[in-house]
């Protein structure tokens, strides 16, 4: 039997709020690896406090990669993040270190280890417009116009969901071809690195959720209503038609800030709202994650000879 040659990775998955962060520094510094951020958060600068991005003191215990990449008033795709990712990761494997994936962004995740469709690149004027006619007659019309010409996209998109409604019918309206059959073809390669996935997640769902409530309470008491403040004084934040619809402002929890210094809420249905759509995004990843039949699971508060274990005997084969 062929031995398999190719690099190691380890990729550190989870729901938000799990442990993902301190897992990817203790595992960087005992593999003498560097950390490559996985999360369509972190991308976008001054999203610091809200998206929970490492700060100084992390990043200084390990390297960290993919932060900091677009202002928030920009967009990035998940093509982008696989060129870039995939450009960090040669470098770092070719400097003999280790890899560790951290995130909880699983169309990432999905784009580095499984590969992407090739598409076509995002065009900014046509965005423009697909935004001035959502304005006008509703992202629910738009979807209805998806379902006429891409059924199987409508069918898989939320008519909720005006970023990727947006996409699809761009791709559509660049090429005359489907975002679907897009999605068929052959495109980027995965990483060609052999990769351990690890998993962590409470056992139970109710510790998850009761980290999810204190670590929003600690970000409010660090700023973070602030930090969307100065977000929504940059020029041009202001000129754009629908912030909301930015991805950055799309982020869980600032859409709720930015809705609240709308004044839609008082201060204590902002913080539900917000701890709410947290949870309702942990549900999502962790529904994804179910999906990585691969994976290795681990409660990161109890598991940890187990997870060190999985690692060693990863790393020895």
């Amino acid at each position: 039997m062929a031995v398999d040659q190719r690099p190691l990775a380890i990729a550190v998955m989870g729901p938000t709020a799990s442990g993902k962060t301190a897992t990817a520094i203790r595992l960087a510094q005992e593999l003498d690896g560097e950390i490559v951020s996985v999360d369509s958060a972190l991308v976008y600068r001054g999203l610091d406090i809200g998206s929970a991005k490492p700060d100084a003191a992390e990043r200084a215990q390990a390297p960290h990669h993919l932060l900091d990449l677009r202002d928030p008033w920009q967009t990035y795709s998940a093509a982008e993040f696989a060129a870039d990712a995939g450009r960090v990761v040669a470098d770092i494997v070719a400097r003999g270190k280790t890899p560790i994936l951290a995130g909880g962004t699983g169309l990432y995740f999905r784009a580095l280890l499984q590969g992407l469709s090739p598409m076509p690149e995002a065009d900014p004027a046509m965005r423009e417009v697909l935004s001035a006619e959502a304005a006008e007659r509703s992202w629910a019309a738009l979807h209805a116009e998806l379902a006429r010409v891409d059924p199987a996209a409508a069918a898989r998109i939320h008519a909720t969901d005006p970023q990727r409604i947006q996409r699809a019918l761009e791709v559509y309206r660049l090429t005359g071809t489907p975002i679907t059959e897009w999605q068929r073809r052959p495109g980027v390669a995965p990483l060609p690195v052999r990769t351990l996935k690890l998993i962590l997640a409470p056992r139970d769902r109710a510790v998850l959720h009761q980290r999810i409530e204190a670590r929003f309470d600690v970000m409010l008491g660090q700023g973070f209503l602030d930090e969307v403040r100065a977000l929504r004084a940059l020029p041009q934040m202001a000129a754009v038609p629908a912030p909301l619809d930015l991805p950055a402002v799309r982020a869980v929890g600032y859409r709720q800030a930015w809705e609240f210094l709308d004044g839609q809420s008082d201060a204590a249905r902002f913080r539900d709202k917000a701890i709410f759509a947290t949870r309702q995004l942990a549900k999502r990843q962790l529904t994804w994650l179910r999906g990585e039949l691969d994976a290795r699971w681990f409660d990161p508060h109890i598991d940890h000879e187990r997870l060190s274990g999985a690692v060693s005997t990863f790393v020895a084969r």
